[in-house]
């Protein structure tokens, strides 16, 4: 096989790699048994090193929906094939993803790796709750199927845990009914970070939806003012063309773009347009595909951040005492002029546990362009947020130390224990596993 540099979606950091495509079930079988040690790949959405090793089975080619139960809404379908390509088949048939990303390329198996979630945690959770069961190979090449009733152990420590138990070939998800594709929208304006979490916080029974965009670069009375987001499925009756898919036009960024242009200043000027353009908007109806994915009509987007790439920051911390950390970080992020386009502030409900991402508190996602200082200042917002009761996000993560990752996650030596029982000979690693030392 050649040997390839791959990256995360983030470009940083980069590593050589042979990649074997799995194009059947008998491959993932064949490549546990030759191949030591490996770690699946699906489409190379995650951010960071999560998904980058020095032997990777690209699992793209399978990408085949399996079965479909159309009164209940069950859907069979291989590792390799993307939430794009479940939306195509879902949708015109009066089905939905339960939760979904911020981008509709990840794949099944990279989604329930990283057990995503999406602006409807606060009130349906992640993915992890309609995953009904996970078709996996193991360590020593047995093929089983695993549920809450059969192997819990090892399914519960695979949903959200960045493809380290084992290689899943299939998985069965439940869909949600829709009968329609548009999005109830309502937009509003806040005037700080309180305002914001109150306004988040208040609409929570309201709306199965909600995020926020926060202007992260103000100080002083104005600190986290933002735009609330806050949707609805509408719920007309169905006809065919309310459940038509949407196919927006996609430009594609052709090249990387400077970094000069990637500074506070245009960052500032950008976030201030976009505070008072947008906003305290009546209710109107949006289609689904903008409303869930903006930045999936701009090809190649990670080339706006230049050719050394970014780091994307993503972050929670508790419901109790969460604002006032939250204020803190983002008082440092503003005071030291760290510019980021994306500033995504979400709430949650109760996490899962084990590796899983999202705990009940407040989340911001961040975007930050590598810079000399960028590392360091991410391992000083991860000291704060670790003495928070926070953690980061490891699909998004690159810089995380060991002593935080153990703070943020007290499950890991439980989840090292599943491993260990499924995966003795720690066969499945990943630049990420290795620097965290979960094994």
């Amino acid at each position: 096989m050649p040997i390839v540099e791959v990256s995360g979606w983030g470009r940083y950091p980069r590593r050589e790699a042979q990649i074997h495509r799995a194009r059947f079930h008998s491959d993932l079988e064949r490549f546990v048994q030759e191949i030591e040690p490996l770690l699946a790949r699906g489409n190379g959405r995650s951010y960071g090193d999560a998904c980058i090793f020095d032997n990777l089975i690209s699992t793209l080619p399978l990408d085949h929906l399996l079965d479909f139960d159309d009164q209940s809404g069950l859907l069979h379908a291989e590792a390799g094939v993307t939430l794009e390509k479940i939306l195509q088949f879902a949708v015109p048939r009066g089905w939905f993803l339960p939760v979904t990303p911020g981008t509709k390329f990840p794949t099944l198996g990279g989604c329930i790796a990283a057990d995503v979630h999406g602006k409807n945690h606060h009130v349906e959770g992640s993915i992890a709750g309609y995953i009904r069961e996970l078709y996996m190979v193991l360590a020593d090449g047995r093929c089983l199927r695993c549920s809450s009733d059969a192997y819990s152990d090892l399914f519960e420590a695979t949903i959200g845990g960045m493809g380290l138990t084992g290689l899943v070939y299939a998985a069965t998800l439940q869909l949600r009914p829709i009968s329609s594709t548009n999005i109830k929208l309502q937009s509003l304006k806040t005037s700080c970070f309180a305002h914001t979490c109150d306004l988040l916080e208040e609409t929570a029974n309201e709306y199965t939806y909600s995020v926020a965009w926060v202007d992260c670069l103000v100080r002083g009375n104005r600190l986290g003012r933002g735009i609330v987001h806050l949707g609805n499925h509408e719920s007309r009756p169905s006809d065919d063309e309310l459940l038509t898919l949407h196919r927006p036009e996609i430009r594609s960024i052709p090249f990387e773009l400077p970094r000069c242009l990637l500074n506070k200043w245009h960052i500032r000027t950008f976030n201030r347009l976009y505070y008072h353009r947008n906003g305290n908007r009546s209710k109107r109806l949006i289609h689904y595909d903008p409303f869930f994915y903006p930045l999936d009509t701009l090809g190649n987007w990670n080339r706006l951040y230049g050719r050394d790439g970014f780091l994307q920051y993503q972050f929670v911390v508790p419901a109790v005492g969460g604002r006032s950390a939250m204020e803190k970080i983002l008082t440092s992020i503003a005071s030291q002029g760290n510019a980021s386009f994306l500033a995504v502030l979400k709430a949650f409900g109760p996490g899962r546990g084990l590796l899983s991402f999202p705990l009940a508190g407040y989340t911001l996602a961040l975007d930050f362009p590598l810079r000399s200082t960028t590392v360091s200042f991410l391992r000083h917002l991860d000291e704060e947020v670790a003495t928070a009761g926070g953690r980061v996000y490891l699909a998004k993560d690159a810089v995380l130390e060991r002593n935080n990752f153990e703070t943020m996650y007290p499950e890991i030596e439980t989840f090292k224990g599943i491993k260990g029982k499924y995966d003795p000979k720690n066969r499945f690693r990943s630049a990420q596993s290795e620097r965290l030392g979960i094994y």
